[in-house]
């Protein structure tokens, strides 16, 4: 069915535009993080990468519903390629941000694609179920979840690169807009889907539109929970995506390449599970994995914890910095490395089965705004985690990376008993 699904005009499209747009926004992030990191950040640099990815999360409170509406209201296929085109005019903001290493360009251009994903996000997955059947809803989420993740280990591993002192900013430049203008191209030969709900009234105030979304997803019990579900994952995610590297950097003292490969591991594990997800689905949307799934989480974020805690080696007072090779040979490398992979394997295997219940048991009249609903649910979550993380990890608490880790996976278990509660069975229709 992967092969069947990418061979076919009404999926294709989708995804490589989806890789596209994943590898633009995460070459941005990463450039940024490892500025951070390495270079402008200073001892600050834990709490400005936490509050950089909360700023890319943030146009989500409020543009979600936006977006719904318009997916509604529009040919989403049309939609897709207005948000592409505009894409290319926010990449210039970044890649001036690069060419002048400017913080607050840096910085702008993140919001701007932040703003872009979000509106992208229920066209995105509203495409899905316009274009695919029923039977092949899981194996088309597992293929934009992996394409997603490998995309985003391709846009870590070019975004430390670029943050790098050896690479012109002008071959970065060139990449950036060549990037933007493929993603743009590929959203033209999108199939078109037709109106799905041509008496939608976009809302010129936004706000309102986000609680009337969230009050309807409410009104509907198992979209409401699993929107829960999926907004704990995602949280879940984008805080231990922010801890990683400054955890990573301070156990192993290791440089850009292995803050890359830590990234790219990441990725895989994630495709991986993505793809494990619909091999168990066979087809058929199962629930079962989730809870485990939730519970292999909390296992490897404690895991994680215990394997960057204390401090590397130290050569004449100085770190002893420490390569790719000798990471990835190292036992405390290898832990480090079997806990990330074995952490996005596990939140693979719950987040796709998970959204393809969603998909499937939304009205198809309001799909995008239902989706839209738990994006900004989803959003509520990822800010409120980042920035409660970048306030502990300030001078005022001085929480550890690695004891944030860790006290993350203690309330993954927490996650996984509510998952069996609520989640479980499937219901047949969403009236359940």
């Amino acid at each position: 069915m992967f092969l069947a699904l990418l061979r076919t005009r009404r999926f294709a499209p989708l995804f490589w535009c989806q890789f596209l747009s994943a590898f633009n926004d995460n070459f941005v992030r990463n450039m940024l993080a490892m500025l951070l990191l390495f270079r402008l950040g200073g001892s600050e640099a834990g709490m400005l990468i936490t509050l950089a990815i909360g700023i890319f999360i943030l146009p989500s409170l409020f543009l979600s519903a936006l977006g719904g509406e318009i997916a509604d209201a529009r040919d989403k296929a049309s939609v897709a390629r207005s948000l592409k085109f505009a894409e290319i005019f926010v990449q210039m903001i970044a890649a001036a941000g690069l060419w002048l290493a400017s913080l607050p360009l840096l910085y702008a251009g993140l919001f701007g694609l932040g703003v872009i994903a979000t509106l992208f996000g229920p066209v995105k997955y509203g495409l899905l179920p316009d274009h695919l059947k029923r039977h092949e809803l899981v194996a088309g989420n597992a293929l934009v979840e992996t394409a997603t993740f490998l995309a985003i280990l391709f846009g870590l591993v070019a975004g430390a690169l670029a943050a790098g002192r050896n690479v012109a900013p002008q071959v970065i430049t060139l990449q950036l807009m060549g990037i933007a203008l493929a993603c743009f191209v590929t959203s033209c030969f999108i199939p078109p889907t037709g109106v799905a709900a041509s008496h939608v009234r976009i809302r010129a105030n936004i706000l309102a539109s986000s609680f009337v979304l969230l009050r309807e997803l409410r009104g509907t019990p198992f979209l409401w929970r699993a929107g829960l579900a999926l907004s704990w994952f995602w949280l879940t995610g984008a805080v231990a995506i922010s801890l990683m590297p400054v955890a990573v950097r301070h156990a192993t003292s290791g440089g850009i390449e292995v803050e890359a490969a830590i990234s790219g591991l990441f990725a895989v594990g994630i495709g991986t599970g993505s793809l494990a997800a619909a091999r168990i689905a066979g087809g058929r949307i199962r629930l079962e994995p989730v809870p485990l799934a939730a519970l292999g989480m909390a296992f490897f974020l404690v895991a994680l914890g215990f394997a960057t805690s204390g401090f590397a080696a130290h050569v004449n007072g100085k770190p002893a910095d420490q390569t790719l090779a000798n990471f990835l040979t190292s036992p405390r490398g290898l832990f480090i490395s079997f806990d990330i992979v074995g952490l996005a394997a596990a939140g693979g295997l719950f987040t796709v089965p998970l959204f393809a219940a969603v998909q499937a048991l939304s009205p198809s009249d309001r799909r995008a705004r239902t989706i839209a609903g738990v994006n900004i649910l989803n959003a509520l979550y990822i800010v409120a985690g980042t920035l409660l993380t970048a306030v502990l990890q300030s001078r005022l608490f001085g929480f550890s990376e690695p004891l944030l880790l860790a006290g993350l996976g203690i309330c993954n278990l927490g996650a996984a008993a509510y998952v069996q509660k609520a989640i479980l069975p499937l219901p047949q229709s969403t009236d359940v």
